[in-house]
C-alpha cells in the first residue's frame, strides 16, 4: 500500500508510542528532530512562550490559511517542522513555570532543548538538575558550537555554519566561470542534518536505556554535523592534502555527472560507472567516444574532463529533455529533469509515494506537509495531529499529566505563567 492510500490518522502500532518527549526547542534543528519522533508515534509536548510561541511562527509570509482562506499568522515554516505535537505555553523564566517543566520532565523519556550554553542551568532545568528527578531521562542539547570549546558561547544560525563548516567552499559555480563563488544550499541544511543526527542519537540512547536502565546526556552541535556532512570531500583532503574546491553542477570524481543544456532547457545526467558510460554514448549516438581509449575508464574522463565535456555538451543540444530521458531510460542511464516544486509534486513517482500529506485542522482548513521518508512495514509513520495552534494542549496536559485542577490552571493563567 502506498502512502496515498493510507489514512492520515491510522490506528496501527507505533514504534515510539511508549515514548514521551518534552520539547523545549524552537527554530528548526530541534523541532525537526522532535517531528521525526512524533511521526513515529512519540507523544511530543512542545513548550512555547506564552503569547508568541516558537520564533518561526512569525517567519512569514507565506502563512497557513484558516477555513475562510485568511492568513492565520502561523507561518508555513513553523508548520513544516512541528506536525504531530501538542503545544503548551509556559513561561520558564518564572519559578512556577520552572516547577511545571520539572514535573513534566519527571514524566518524560526525552528532553530536547536548544538554549544557549548555561541558560537552562540558571533555571534548574539543565541535565544535571533533571536527572536527579528522573535518572532514566535522555536529555539532548542542540547548540551551534557544542557545550564546550572556545566558541561554545557564540550564537549562530544555519547560514553561519554552512560557511564556517566548509560546505559553502564546495558549493557554487567554479570560480573561473560566470557566477562563480561560494553559495549556500537552498535549504537550511545544517539545521536539518543536525535534527537528523539528533534523532539518531536519541534513539541510540533510548535503546541503551533498555539494557542500562539509565538515561544520558547528548551534546549536539550544528558545526559538528555540517563538518561531518562533508565526509567524502574531507576524507580526500586528509589523504592527499589538496583542499576541495567548487565544481558547480559537476562532480569531483565522476564524468559526465552534471547539468547539460538541451534543445528546450536543461537536464541532469549522472553517469556513475564505465558500463553506464558505454550506454550513455550509445544513447547520444557517439560510438566514437565510447571507443576512444582516453575515455573508456572513469579516471581518464576525470583527467580529461576539460576536453571531453565540451564535446558532450554540443551533442546534448541536439534533442529535447523528453527525448533524451526516453533514450537514457531504456539504457539504464541515470538522468532527470530539473524540477521546480510544482513539478516535483506533479511527478507520477512522487504522487505514488504519497509525499504530500494533507492534514485537517480544528477549524476544517487543510494544512499540507511533506510525508516522512521513513518507511517501516510494521510501524509506519502516522500523521495524527496537524501543526499545533499556540497553546492548544496547555489545559489538557496540565490536567491529564500533572493532575492540575481548573482553579489551578486559571491561577497560572491569571499570573501569566501559562
Amino acid at each position: 500500500m502506498s502512502l496515498e492510500e493510507t489514512p492520515v490518522a491510522e490506528k496501527r502500532p507505533q514504534a515510539l508510542s511508549h515514548i514521551r518527549v518534552l520539547d523545549l526547542s524552537r527554530i528548526l534543528a530541534g523541532p525537526w528532530c522532535s517531528q521525526n519522533l512524533a511521526d513515529m508515534g512519540a507523544e511530543v509536548i512542545k513548550v512555547e512562550r506564552p503569547g508568541t510561541g516558537d520564533d518561526t511562527r512569525a517567519w512569514g509570509p507565506p502563512w497557513i490559511k484558516d477555513a475562510s482562506g485568511d492568513d492565520t499568522r502561523n507561518s508555513t515554516y513553523y508548520a513544516a517542522a512541528n506536525r504531530g505535537k501538542k503545544s503548551i505555553t509556559v513561561d520558564i523564566a518564572t519559578s512556577r513555570g520552572q516547577a511545571l517543566i520539572r514535573q513534566l520532565a519527571e514524566k518524560s523519556d526525552v528532553v530536547i532543548e536548544n538554549y544557549k550554553v548555561g541558560d537552562l542551568k540558571r533555571y534548574g532545568l539543565d541535565y544535571e538538575s533533571l536527572r536527579e528527578l528522573n535518572p532514566r531521562l535522555v536529555y539532548c542539547s542542540i547548540t551551534g558550537y557544542g557545550q564546550d570549546g572556545p566558541c561554545a558561547h557564540k550564537p549562530g544560525y544555519d547560514f553561519v555554519f554552512q560557511a564556517k563548516g566548509g560546505l559553502m567552499s564546495i558549493t557554487g559555480e567554479r570560480d573561473d566561470l560566470p557566477g562563480g563563488g561560494a553559495q549556500k544550499a537552498g535549504i537550511a541544511i545544517a539545521d536539518v542534518i543536525t535534527g537528523m543526527y539528533a534523532t539518531i542519537a536519541i534513539l541510540s540512547a533510548l535503546q541503551y536505556r533498555t539494557v542500562s536502565d539509565r538515561g544520558q546526556y547528548i551534546d549536539m552541535a550544528l558545526l559538528d554535523c555540517v563538518v561531518a556532512l562533508g565526509g567524502n570531500q574531507v576524507t580526500g583532503f586528509f589523504a592527499n592534502g589538496k583542499v576541495p574546491h567548487r565544481y558547480g553542477n559537476s562532480h569531483a570524481s565522476l564524468v559526465p555527472y552534471q547539468v547539460f543544456a538541451v534543445s528546450d532547457g536543461e537536464m541532469v545526467v549522472a553517469v556513475g560507472n564505465d558500463t553506464q558510460w558505454q550506454q550513455y554514448c550509445e544513447a547520444i549516438g557517439r560510438p566514437d567516444l565510447a571507443d576512444d581509449p582516453r575515455w573508456r575508464y572513469g579516471t581518464g574522463r576525470i583527467i580529461g574532463r576539460n576536453e571531453l565535456v565540451p564535446e558532450l555538451a554540443r551533442t546534448m543540444l541536439n534533442r529535447s529533455k523528453a527525448e533524451w530521458i526516453e533514450r537514457f531510460d531504456v539504457r539504464g542511464v541515470p538522468c532527470g529533469p530539473i524540477n521546480d516544486y510544482r513539478e516535483v509534486f506533479e511527478d507520477p513517482q512522487v504522487r505514488h509515494r504519497g509525499l504530500r500529506v494533507d492534514m485537517p485542522q480544528a477549524d476544517g482548513a487543510i494544512v499540507s506537509t511533506i510525508a516522512s521518508p521513513l518507511r517501516l512495514c510494521d510501524t509506519p509513520p502516522s500523521y495524527r495531529r496537524p501543526p499545533p495552534i499556540l497553546g492548544d494542549s496547555t489545559d489538557a496536559v496540565l490536567q491529564e499529566l500533572l493532575g492540575c485542577t481548573q482553579q489551578e490552571i486559571a491561577d497560572y493563567r491569571a499570573n501569566r505563567i501559562i
